[in-house]
Parts: C-alpha cells; structure tokens; sequence
C-alpha cells in the first residue's frame, strides 16, 4: 500500500509569489498539433507531468521527434498530416482521457492499424460519447461492450473521413477536439454544435497551426486542410486549474497574501474566478496579457471571509475540474452552496461528485448531500481532523490537503497522485505554510 501523507493545520497566513506548472490542455495540445504539422516547434513551459508525458511517448509512437532541450523546453518535429506511421505496439495513455480521446480523432483518419490502451482508472471510463461521433463520419473503432471501454482498435480507414453537423449532448471540449482533429482529415466542412461553450484551446492552437476554423457563439466549424504549420515557439502558460488550489488556500487562511504568475485566463476558463468572486474573495489580476492566442495575467489573492453561493447550467464547463476545490471553499463559506449541472463529474478519474460528498462528510459530518448532477455543501461548521481517501485522483488529493490546511489536518491515503499534473504541489505547499 502506498505511504501515506500528514497534512497539518496552516500555523499561520501563506504569503509569496508562485509560478504554477504549464497548463495541463495546452501542453497536450501543443505536443499533439506540432507532431502532425511540418516543422519544428519549441516548446517552452510544457507540464512535465504523467498525463502530458503519455501524451509525448504516443506521439513519438506515432512517428514524431519529442526532444527535451538544454533549457527545459521540449523540440517537437512533426511529420505533417498524412505522415503519421503505424505503431510499433499498443499506444499507452496512461491515466489520461485526454490523450485517449485527442487521440482518436487523429487516428480515426489513419491508413493504418492503432490499438489503445491506458491504466485501471481510464480504463473504467466509457469512451461512448468519442467513439460513437467519430463512426458516424466513418471510422472503424472496435471497443470493450458498448460503452466502448478500452481497450480500443482503431481499423485502418481508406479515403476521407465524412464530413458531419454533429450536435453533442454535452459541452465537452474532449468531445469536441476529437470531430474538430477528424475534420481536418474529412471531406467538407465539420460542424460541432454544444450546449454550451466549452474550453477553446484546440480551436485556438489549431488557428495559429494555420486551420481554417470559424467560430460563433458554441458552435465550431472547421475545414479539412492539406497541411499544418508549426510556429516556431509555444508558450505554455501556467494551468488555472493548478492556480485554484492556492487561490482557495490563500481566500481560506487568515492572514494569506499570494501572487499567482503567469497565469492562462482564456475566458472558457476562468469559471472559479466567477464564483470564488460570488463568494466575496479577493482576487484581483494584473499584467493581462496575451501569447499563442492564449490570455494570461497575474492573479493575486488576500485571505477573506467567504459566502455560500449556487452555481451551475452554463458555467460548469468553464470549471469543471475545479468543483473538489470550489466545494472545500464552500465547506469553509458561511451558508449553503448548490452546485448543478455537474454530472460530467461522475465520469472523471472517478466518480469525483461522490468522492467529495464522501470525504469532506470525514471532515465535517454531514455538510455534504450529493445530488443527481451536483451536490448542496451546508458551509461554516468547524471540521475535525479525519483520514481522507484519494482515489488516486490527482484533483481529489490536492483539494483534500487543501481541506486540511485551512481546516484541523489530514491524512491522505494515497497523495502522490498528484503527480498527474502537479508534481511540484506539496514542495510548494510546504514552502508556503514555513
């Protein structure tokens, strides 16, 4: 069994300056758009983490030189659109859906046969909702029953893909990256129509590759393309969803007072700073900027007393990954919070809404109901110190030590799951709290 981590009350305010790792979709991205374009790429502030690195060793399967520089940056030379060469064995995804998902919608075109595989956690989680799109425009993908459960067969496909209008039941950028990777391989022009509009970094990435994308409210088009170009420099800005960890933690500990650098705030991401604002935090940006059509800021964040509030509908994408934090904030918030609309969370890393509900019920009994697509936290009553599952889920682990600073300790069974995107997270912690 793997050791176990002690996660003690902050003794006093955190203060300083941190500089988060580089966000977890762009690094993804940047890796998997620079192996299928012409040319090469320098990629600067990419996430050396579990997820992006199965991203890199299935690229360079595939064909593409991955290179880690001198400078901490990674090379990256593709090998253009049709270039792509058949795997030597099974393309290992390793506990990521988005490598998994990305993935397939650039293998779904290919001439050649791919088998995909990934770790005991991905594999529980139905790839359904990606596979069955991708059929319609003319794949051949062979799953686990008819969820679709890995491991999956990608069949070698002769000619183009069919281009399609595809309405997706669900705002999923995962979803929507896959149909928007086929259409550059199809025969007309891809539309993918959402419910509402969910993160926008492929749309983004792909435009400075020289994709031809148009883009109106939460509708995407895009036309098929002889080829893709690299530029010649990516800058990885730092990933929110890292940032909120401290943004909860500094809003949480009395006397806290931390500049977040660097950070990405594309709009179709910056769903905590909404509600943690709802919340009465004190949160403020500065140096708003913009690289590789990506915005970033500086965010710094002051210790306040915070609210309950109620979210959901339209918004929930834009935070998906950061309701565990959002909901510790709300167990800490004076009144209840009601979360909805969030059901994706049932098929995450696990089911992430009953893995909340269960553990911050460890910390304070009772405060959390989980419903159908969300949950309601009744806020502001003092925790006791508890032994927390993390379920191996990076997320999971790093909003329970947050819980545990801001709160009365605790012990986490299985913490170094945080590795996923996040390696760096209990150095900077424990920095923080000296």
């Amino acid at each position: 069994m793997a050791e176990g981590r002690e996660i003690h009350p902050a003794k006093r305010g955190m203060t300083g300056k941190i500089r988060v790792p580089g966000d977890k979709s762009v690094s993804h991205r940047s890796v998997m758009f620079s192996a299928i374009a012409k040319g090469a790429v320098r990629v600067k502030n990419f996430l050396e983490a579990a997820d992006c690195l199965s991203t890199a060793a299935c690229m360079r399967a595939l064909g593409a030189s991955v290179e880690r520089r001198e400078d901490d940056s990674l090379r990256v030379t593709g090998v253009g659109l049709h270039g792509l060469k058949e795997p030597a064995a099974i393309l290992d995804a390793g506990n990521s859906g988005t490598t998994l998902r990305l993935l397939l919608g650039i293998l779904a075109a290919q001439p050649f046969f791919s088998a995909l595989a990934g770790d005991a956690s991905l594999s529980r989680r139905p790839m359904g909702r990606v596979v069955e799109p991708l059929v319609r425009m003319g794949a051949a993908i062979r799953g686990r029953d008819a969820n679709r459960f890995l491991p999956l067969a990608v069949l070698p496909r002769e000619g183009r893909l069919r281009a399609m209008d595809y309405e997706s039941p669900v705002a999923s950028a995962q979803v929507k990256s896959a149909i928007l990777l086929a259409g550059l391989y199809a025969d007309g022009e891809t539309t993918v129509e959402e419910p509402a509009l969910s993160r926008d970094h492929t749309e983004r990435m792909l435009g400075a590759f020289g994709a031809r994308i148009r883009r109106e409210d939460a509708t995407v088009t895009i036309e098929p393309v002889d080829e893709l170009f690299s530029p010649e420099e990516i800058i990885v800005p730092g990933d929110i969803s890292s940032a909120a960890y401290w943004l909860v933690a500094a809003s949480l500990i009395e006397g806290s007072d931390i500049l977040l650098e660097d950070v990405g705030v594309n709009p179709t991401r910056t769903g905590i700073l909404d509600v943690l604002s709802a919340m009465g935090a004190d949160v403020t940006l500065s140096n708003e900027r913009e690289s590789g059509g990506e915005a970033l800021a500086d965010i710094r964040v002051r210790s306040a007393s915070l609210r309950g509030t109620s979210f959901g509908g339209a918004i929930i994408p834009r935070l998906i990954d950061e309701i565990p934090i959002l909901a510790v904030a709300a167990l800490f918030a004076a009144g209840d919070t009601v979360i909805s609309g969030a059901a994706e969370l049932r098929v995450k890393e696990t089911d992430r809404l009953q893995a909340v509900t269960t553990e911050l019920n460890r910390l304070v009994p009772g405060a959390v109901e989980a419903t159908q697509d969300g949950m309601i936290i009744h806020g502001g009553r003092a925790p006791s110190p508890a032994v927390c599952r993390t379920y191996d889920d990076h997320r999971m682990a790093m909003s329970l030590a947050v819980a545990g600073l801001a709160g009365e300790g605790v012990t986490l069974d299985a913490p170094a799951c945080v590795n996923i995107s996040y390696p760096s997270f209990y150095q900077t912690m424990d920095r923080l709290v000296q």
